[in-house]
């Protein structure tokens, strides 16, 4: 689906649900359908969430705003996203649900607007930022960390993603991963997970190790080597355990792996 594609089924959701729910309509009034578009959308549920006594919603609105004039790649990686969190998590019925709800979106969408900030050398907002990410989703993704489009950042609670992780497309996380170091080394250090990508709960990829395109990784895994393309990992430390039905595993979200043997 494409952006003007998605704001539609967004707009048409809320209009039915203030039909139905009093308790939508001042909510959905201010964040969705006095908004003319999916830019505005994104912009204010952002503002809403990330505003407090360090920043206003205001000062936000108007930093989201300018972004998605600037740069609206990051409007087509938010729809990306969107639809691969109405595609893959079965508790999501609704484009609606994740734009207002769902903090794994939310978190993300901010960190893209905190990566942006990053490239462009302002580094104290872009760490301002972070550090409410952190607070507000409990999710902490350093700006400088590199992230593609169509992630599913189910739950969210204690992802932790490095300052030189890159991850691909179409990735899906679990909560409680780590795209982290192995101690106090700098440099280049963190994981470079491909695309189609499916991190369990819990796993931890440590150091600058390379997850190959359609991995799948356990929950709990504990990941300090290279994994190959199309391969299941899992254990303490992790090791090849089989092989995924799909080549895309984080499409199905099929955590089981001792099917994959």
């Amino acid at each position: 689906m494409n952006i003007l594609d998605i704001e539609k089924s967004i707009r048409e959701e809320a209009e039915v649900l203030v039909q139905k729910e009093p308790l939508s309509v001042l909510m959905l009034n201010e964040q969705i359908l006095c908004r003319k578009s999916f830019a505005e959308m994104l912009g204010v549920t952002l503002s809403c969430q990330l505003a407090g006594e360090v920043i206003d919603r205001a000062e936000l609105e108007k930093m989201f705003g300018n972004l998605y004039e600037k740069y609206p790649e990051l409007l087509m990686s938010a729809a990306k996203d969107l639809h691969a969190t109405v595609l893959r998590d079965p508790a999501c019925t609704s484009y609606l649900e994740p734009l207002l709800f769902f903090k794994g979106f939310q978190g993300l969408q901010a960190f893209r607007a905190a990566h942006i900030l990053w490239s462009e050398d302002r580094t104290f907002p872009a760490k301002m930022l972070q550090s409410i990410i952190s607070r507000k989703f409990g999710m902490d993704i350093h700006p400088a960390a590199t992230i593609g489009y169509g992630i599913l950042v189910d739950h969210a609670t204690n992802i932790v993603i490095g300052e030189t992780a890159t991850v691909g497309n179409n990735v899906s996380f679990l909560h409680g991963v780590t795209l982290g170091g192995t101690g106090n080394e700098v440099g280049d250090r963190h994981p470079k997970v491909g695309n189609g990508v499916m991190l369990g709960a819990h796993a931890q990829l440590l150091g600058n190790i390379h997850i190959g395109d359609g991995a799948k990784i356990g929950a709990g895994a504990v990941v300090v080597t290279d994994v190959p393309s199309h391969t299941t990992y899992a254990g303490v430390p992790a090791v090849q355990v089989g092989r995924p039905h799909d080549e895309m595993p984080s499409f199905n979200m099929e955590q089981d792996f001792t099917r994959d043997a």
